[in-house]
């Protein structure tokens, strides 16, 4: 992905009329300001792909809705499109958004990981509806849980090659694993590691 481009400042009303008449690209909304979103990878979108197919399939019939890049967060004053969203609450009545998931889920990418681990972190653990925040690596099997505890305070956990995280979300009982988070992806060569985390270096 390349870097997000600025795009100008609008009121929350004026980027909402905006995004309506875009035909292909979307676009985040932080404090006023508005940044074009580039495309994902071939990689990028089949990790979301995998995680979403999980997810859907343990929540279809039930009250949880699963979403994958094209459903709103809205967070004031920032409006996110994360890559797979999970709510189980009573849905809003503005179709194009969720306010309140339980779980949100981020492909890593060189030009978003800065945002990624450092901005939308703080934005989702501001949110009490939350229960945890994975950031999934699409360069080595590695995903970064954070998940909040009973008492509301954060924990973090990085689950590295094998394993499985829960789905802290009231009512689906589901593990998600590794080995679906990764099915049929094609990881980076060491060289081309090499590549990207020096193209994601000038981006930090």
């Amino acid at each position: 992905m390349v870097h997000p481009v600025p795009v100008g400042r609008m009121t929350v009303e004026e980027y909402f009329d905006f995004e309506e008449q875009q035909t292909s690209a979307k676009h985040e909304y932080v404090d006023g300001e508005v940044f074009a979103m580039a495309g994902p990878t071939r990689r990028h979108n089949t990790i979301a792909g995998n995680i979403y197919m999980r997810l859907r399939t343990a929540a279809r019939g039930g009250p949880c809705r699963v979403h994958i890049a094209e459903v709103k967060l809205r967070a004031d004053p920032v409006i996110y499109y994360p890559d797979v969203m999970v709510a189980c609450g009573a849905a809003p009545e503005d179709e194009r958004i969720e306010d309140a998931p339980c779980l949100v889920v981020e492909v890593l990418s060189p030009s978003t990981q800065a945002t990624d681990r450092r901005e939308k972190l703080l934005v989702y653990k501001r949110m009490p509806s939350i229960r945890g925040y994975y950031i999934v690596d699409q360069m080595q099997r590695r995903v970064d849980a954070h998940v909040r505890r009973a008492d509301g305070t954060w924990a973090h956990q990085a689950v590295v090659e094998q394993g499985s995280l829960p789905v802290p979300c009231t009512p689906l009982d589901v593990m998600l694993t590794l080995d679906e988070i990764y099915e049929d992806v094609t990881l980076p060569t060491p060289e081309e590691r090499l590549r990207l985390r020096e193209e994601e270096a000038a981006y930090l």
